[in-house]
């Protein structure tokens, strides 16, 4: 079951953070550099590495170093883990909601004879 797959939760603690969150978002767009992406959160730089190494260590990015340059890019497929629990919990839930919807009419139609 993935509920408790350990991917999953460190994919999960990594997008929990809003700083986090805003970094992927910008690397939507393209790879950057890690100084473009500190500038916009008004960190200092060694905690923006900090965020950055989460992401890394879950899989949602990937860097690289030209000389002193560090640059970031997203790795989409890093998601796809999220995207399978999410429809999981989705099928459960309107499974769930069309028994509920069933039993309401049920309940309806024998009230009303």
């Amino acid at each position: 079951m993935t509920k408790h797959d350990p991917d999953l939760s460190r994919l999960f603690h990594a997008l929990a953070d809003p700083t986090r969150r805003s970094i992927v978002t910008r690397l939507v767009e393209g790879p950057a550099r890690v100084t473009d992406l500190s500038e916009p959160t008004g960190l200092r730089l060694p905690t923006v590495m900090r965020h950055l190494s989460v992401l890394e260590e879950a899989g949602l990015i990937a860097s690289s170093k030209d000389g002193r340059v560090r640059t970031c890019a997203i790795v989409p497929e890093a998601l796809e883990p999220i995207r399978t629990w999410l429809d999981e919990q989705r099928a459960i839930w309107k499974a769930r909601l069309d028994r509920l919807e069933a039993f309401a009419m049920k309940a309806m139609k024998e009230r009303k004879k």
